[in-house]
């Protein structure tokens, strides 16, 4: 299963290899089209990148191109065409398609975690794929899943052959991805969102695989991001979407030098407006202190069930949170950050010392516990997975209230100050998450967190799922609720940019060790380890 540029013989380099033309999408029941008179082509060994903010219609955009959406949810008008190779996609039946779909259309996912079955093996989920396009079984459809892992570059691939998407690193699972879209060498691959929940370090890593794929397989992209610098240094060709319409399109450094349209102007804006932190507070007292918490994972027990081979996920953390402040928390995938931040919440077993207000939180029990646990809330990377689908906003935000406040009377006025503290309408407290907005979902989270009013928020990566745009509503809204109630954050995040804005002090993290803990100046200004200098010159260098 050689990957060669052989697999673009046959394509007519005159004609465009992809045509979307006229396409308007509207999903049932919805008042308007989400997706409006679309048109654009893609010539073949281009990179087309479809940009805008959160509901402009980009992910819809792609979806439609390979029909991943049932036609009962999503109608197209009758004047969309989608011109694949001089066949139009829209008139062909499910079987015709499956023929297109994996084969010569391959599509990767923004989240591999949820897109990966978390039963099946890494090696059985590519395998299945290669199966039913290639008809390869037993030691060849091995080696041929075997090849494509080492195509994009998995380090010991016979071991993540037999390894569950659980086992693996967000950069590791991105690479699956790649691997189960490239499995049939497609000549068309949709990248949806590729890079969203990596760090910068892997960030530029997939990129620059699926860059060197592009140029040795002659490989077309059709790349859907939020990341403008991203898609500068990536794309070729650049289609600005607003409102479900396309309103700027053209190569990729025309449009950024001398964007043509408000729009589009307003989306690059927002990269030349740096935020700043909020200034200490004078009084700000020590909330908590960490000292030499560490973290191990048994990973290997004895016949008799005995722990024999442990991993050590965090080592001897010490770390300091002041009220009003916020400490940001760096490094690559795997180097332990949410780890370190569940010790802390005492939701995995660790030791050392985690002082709160002068009681050591690893040695209460469960019910001394309990009462502190309001104190310290979480905002989570992800909104819309972390919101129940079949709860309205109101009972959501009253969530943390029914489990720790006895007085239901006053639940639903303690939701509606909540609301507004987020800049949301109290209104709309009976609607449901799928009823907003990226942004939207987001305030929902941090007004529930917000809600039983914590002293101290851990945010893990609370604005990497957002447009540009949106991430810096959501992090002047963070700033105004630390100045308002005082409140101390712990920050997760691979965007530095989120760091930069919010962080007082950062602690760099590497292999489950702290390398350098420093004021945020500091950091990004004369960084002393060299391990931090790597991670910053993965971000400005992309």
């Amino acid at each position: 299963m050689r990957l060669t540029r052989a697999w673009c013989r046959g394509v007519d380099m005159s004609e465009p290899l992809l045509a979307v033309r006229h396409l308007s999408a509207q999903f049932t029941g919805a008042p308007a089209a989400c997706v409006r008179d679309v048109s654009f082509n893609l010539q073949a060994g281009k990179t087309l990148a479809l940009v805008g903010e959160s509901g402009s219609g980009k992910s819809v955009t792609a979806q439609c191109i390979v029909r991943l959406l049932h036609p009962k949810q999503l109608q197209l008008s009758s004047e969309s065409e989608i011109i694949w190779q001089g066949r139009n996609l829209l008139a062909l039946n499910e079987r015709q398609l499956n023929q297109v779909r994996g084969a010569q259309i391959g599509f990767i996912f923004q989240e591999p975690m949820t897109a990966l079955n978390p039963l099946h093996t890494i090696g059985k989920q590519i395998g299945e794929i290669i199966a039913l396009h290639q008809g390869l079984r037993g030691k060849q459809l091995q080696a041929a899943v075997l090849e494509v892992l080492q195509q994009v570059q998995i380090q010991d691939a016979a071991a993540k052959y037999q390894a569950y998407p659980h086992q693996l690193s967000g950069g590791q699972r991105q690479r699956v991805m790649i691997a189960m879209a490239l499995a049939n060498k497609p000549q068309l691959l949709i990248a949806d969102e590729p890079t969203t929940a990596l760090d910068a370090q892997v960030q530029k890593h997939i990129l620059d695989l699926l860059k060197k794929l592009q140029q040795e397989l002659g490989l077309t992209l059709l790349l859907i991001s939020h990341d403008l610098p991203m898609v500068r240094r990536y794309a070729d060709e650049v289609a600005v979407m607003q409102q479900g319409r396309i309103v700027e399109q053209g190569a990729v450094e025309s449009v950024f030098n001398a964007p043509a349209h408000a729009y589009t102007r307003e989306l690059l804006g927002f990269d030349l407006a740096p935020i700043t932190p909020v200034s200490m507070p004078d009084d700000s007292a020590l909330l908590m202190d960490v000292q030499d918490l560490s973290v191990d994972f048994v990973v290997q027990k004895s016949f008799w069930g005995k722990p024999v081979q442990f991993f050590r996920a965090v080592e001897q953390a010490n770390l300091a949170l002041y009220t009003g402040q916020t400490l940001g928390i760096i490094g690559e995938s795997g180097s332990g950050k949410s780890t370190l931040v569940q010790a802390l919440l005492r939701l995995i077993p660790a030791t050392g010392r985690v002082i709160y207000l002068g009681e050591d939180l690893l040695g209460l029990n469960a019910k001394a516990l309990r009462p502190l646990r309001r104190h310290m809330q979480m905002v989570f990377q992800d909104p819309f997975s972390s919101l129940s689908p079949r709860l309205n906003i109101l009972e959501i935000i009253a969530e943390g209230l029914s489990v720790f406040a006895a007085d239901e009377h006053n639940h639903e006025q303690a939701v509606i100050e909540a609301m507004q503290a987020v800049g949301l309408d109290p209104a709309l407290r009976y609607r449901y998450p799928h009823e907003f907005s990226g942004g939207q979902r987001q305030r929902i989270a941090i007004a529930r967190a917000l809600i039983l009013k914590p002293k101290i928020i851990i945010l893990d990566e609370p604005t990497s799922a957002l447009d540009r745009s949106v991430q810096r509503q959501v992090l002047l809204l963070l700033q105004q609720l630390q100045k308002q109630f005082a409140l101390a954050f712990i920050l997760i995040s691979h965007d530095y940019r989120a760091i930069k804005a919010l962080s007082h002090h950062v602690a760099v993290m590497q292999r489950g060790a702290i390398v350098e803990y420093a004021a945020a100046e500091q950091i990004f200004t004369h960084p002393q380890a060299e391990y931090t200098r790597q991670l910053l010159h993965a971000v400005y260098d992309a």
